[in-house]
């Protein structure tokens, strides 16, 4: 049973585009903004969170100051110190506030990791789930290595931008804002303007260096993703680089980006080293005037050795985490790159979307399938080259239309076009007199089932990929659907029967073999419309005409389209349509084709003559692709 398409809920609407383009670029505060909702599911935790970073600054602020009292009751005369007992009040708060900085900051974390975690889960979501929804011409034109990074990196760096910002740059800028109010109360102006003098320089050098080495990095990531995608597409490709015997050319095209990295990363450490030595250099300068004007008051008498080592110890504890501000810098720079690039993959437009208020498909008739109609289609990919002309005809529902034609003249668009992974320019598309563009598309698809000739398989088991045509089928209900392909007997003899692995892209399979399970997979779907694309082209003899049978009876209660080179798989559909140059030529049965004479009855011609005498006549001729075929069995599907 066929699951009922009215059941079946409406896509997200989106705003149709006529092209797939990148949405405006974002400032690094735009990029923000954009991200602060996924933060803000979880309002107590960053509330608790934020009350638990102060908490931690406050305990490390106050550490310096403890230490400061114990000192000056150590720092007496010899005759007061024999008689000094230490206050156990100054060591226990000591040891309270040191524990007290690591539990509130081990605290924060624990109350964070809920909120950062979940917004890197929603945001790699939305964002896999909005891949899908992009057109076929934004997944033909895209570099999967590319992508894959752009979605790998941007999660990482949403990770990298909260942490940094929530754990680095936040409990800096409170800590610096404690240590500053108490040396501006507590002590002369001039330790204020010390230590205010030296953070400021410390940072406009520090996000200036960073700003020019930026560029260093920036090209360090599109080198590295080049070289990334130049790998992966070498490695998709395994069997054509061994048939050409090019793994010297890959690898040396691969060093050659590897190359041009490396000279990027060198200039990057250079620079960074650079960074680091400048940094190194002012917080020497702030300290050593700090601990001089220190100095100087305990001369004076108008400090204490505690005053001394106090202001010290602020000093130490603000410029350790000031020494990875470079680092910082440039990371949170980088993640807020990385998310925006990752954001920009959501606002990729979709140039197909279901139309707001669209309605789920609904069949007149689903156990004998669907009506379907081209109403004067023409279509083309890009505006210089039309594709299709004037395309006008009818499948009815139940029935079997064959199309046939020359490569290149847009047999393959047409079920594109049903698909709707494309709109149509003019005229349009329709299945029991609804327009394709006024349906959602997952009631569409789900209402259509292909057997491609060119099969992909997923990197997974053969169970899996022939449950996929309905995942949740039972074991027997795939086992079944195995037996009507004929390839059950096959996947039982494998050690591992249908958990066996079929590889990257089903390599592991022979072609008839990853066809067989795609015939599966449809039969698996059971679905109303079916398109056979030369589906048992990569098939030997036997299987193909044991195949045909199941296929064509499968056919008689389903409206099928039927893609075909050879034309003996074809005879008996109930209407044969030659295409050329993406206009109709000739239309009408098997027999009435052959009685007029015309275009389909030169190529039915040509296929029943021998291979190497119509090669040798006519270098030029179509013969499909999948050559001839010596059988003239009256048979189709498929």
């Amino acid at each position: 049973m066929r699951p009922t398409h009215a059941s079946l809920p409406p896509a997200t609407p989106a705003t149709p585009a006529t092209a797939s383009r990148r949405g405006p670029k974002r400032s690094d505060w735009g990029a923000l903004k954009t991200l602060l909702p996924y933060l803000w599911q979880y309002p107590l935790r960053v509330g608790l969170a934020l009350a638990c970073l102060i908490l931690a600054k406050a305990g490390n602020v106050g550490v310096p100051l403890v230490l400061k009292k114990i000192i000056d009751h150590l720092t007496v005369a010899p005759e007061v110190r024999a008689t000094l007992v230490l206050p156990v009040a100054l060591l226990v708060a000591y040891g309270a506030l040191r524990l007290s900085t690591s539990l509130f900051t081990e605290l924060r974390e624990i109350l964070f990791a809920r909120v950062t975690q979940r917004a890197v889960r929603k945001i790699a979501l939305q964002v896999f789930e909005h891949l899908h929804a992009l057109s076929l011409r934004f997944h033909l034109g895209r570099q999967t290595g590319g992508v894959t990074r752009d979605i790998e990196r941007g999660s990482r760096a949403i990770s990298s931008l909260v942490g940094y910002t929530l754990y680095s740059i936040l409990p800096t800028l409170v800590e610096v804002g404690m240590v500053l109010g108490i040396l501006l109360v507590r002590y002369d102006f001039s330790f204020t303007l010390i230590a205010l003098g030296a953070l400021t320089t410390y940072v406009i050098f520090t996000i200036s260096v960073t700003e020019w080495r930026s560029e260093f990095r920036r090209s360090m990531n599109e080198l590295d993703s080049k070289a990334n995608v130049r790998a992966i597409d070498s490695l998709l490709n395994y069997e054509t680089v061994k048939y050409f015997n090019n793994e010297t050319f890959e690898s040396a095209r691969y060093d050659e980006s590897l190359a041009r990295w490396e000279g990027a990363a060198v200039k990057s450490q250079v620079s960074l080293s650079l960074l680091n030595t400048g940094q190194s250099a002012i917080i020497a300068c702030a300290v050593s005037l700090i601990i001089w004007r220190a100095t100087v008051g305990v001369i004076e008498g108008t400090m204490t050795i505690g005053d001394l080592v106090l202001v010290n110890a602020f000093m130490i504890q603000l410029y350790v985490p000031l020494n990875f501000l470079g680092v910082i810098y440039r990371e949170i720079k980088q993640s807020l790159a990385d998310v925006d690039r990752m954001f920009d993959l959501l606002h990729e437009e979709r140039e197909v979307a279901d139309r707001p208020g669209a309605r789920p498909l609904l069949l007149r008739d689903p156990v004998r399938g669907a009506t379907v109609r081209f109403e004067h289609v023409e279509f083309s990919y890009e505006s210089q080259r039309q594709i299709l002309f004037d395309v006008d005809f009818e499948v009815p529902a139940g029935k079997t239309v064959a199309v046939v034609g020359p490569s290149g003249s847009g047999k393959s668009t047409l079920a594109r076009l049903l698909f709707r992974f494309y709109d149509v320019n003019q005229g349009c598309i329709t299945i029991d007199g609804q327009d394709i563009r006024d349906v959602t598309q997952a009631s569409l698809r789900q209402a259509i089932g292909i057997v491609p000739q060119d099969t992909v398989l997923f990197n997974d088991t053969i169970f899996y990929n022939i449950a996929y045509g309905r995942p949740g089928a039972s074991v027997a209900e795939v086992e079944s659907a195995a037996r009507a392909a004929y390839i059950h007997d096959f996947v039982a003899g494998l050690p591992d029967g249908y958990q066996s692995m079929v590889g990257e892209r089903g390599l592991k399979l022979s072609g008839g073999e990853k066809q067989r399970v795609a015939i599966a997979r449809t039969l698996l779907k059971n679905p109303a419309i079916l398109i056979f694309d030369e589906a048992t082209s990569a098939l030997d003899s036997r299987a193909e005409q044991a195949i045909q049978a199941e296929l064509r009876a499968l056919a008689r209660n389903h409206t099928a389209l039927v893609i075909a080179h050879r034309l003996s798989t074809i005879v008996d559909a109930d209407e044969i349509i030659v295409l050329e140059d993406g206009r109709i030529r000739e239309r009408g049965t098997h027999l009435e084709l052959l009685g007029r004479g015309a275009a389909y009855a030169r190529m039915w011609e040509r296929q029943q003559q021998p291979a190497a005498l119509v090669g040798a006549l006519d270098p030029d001729a179509d013969l499909g692709l999948t050559g001839l075929s010596a059988r003239q069995e009256a048979v189709w599907p498929v």
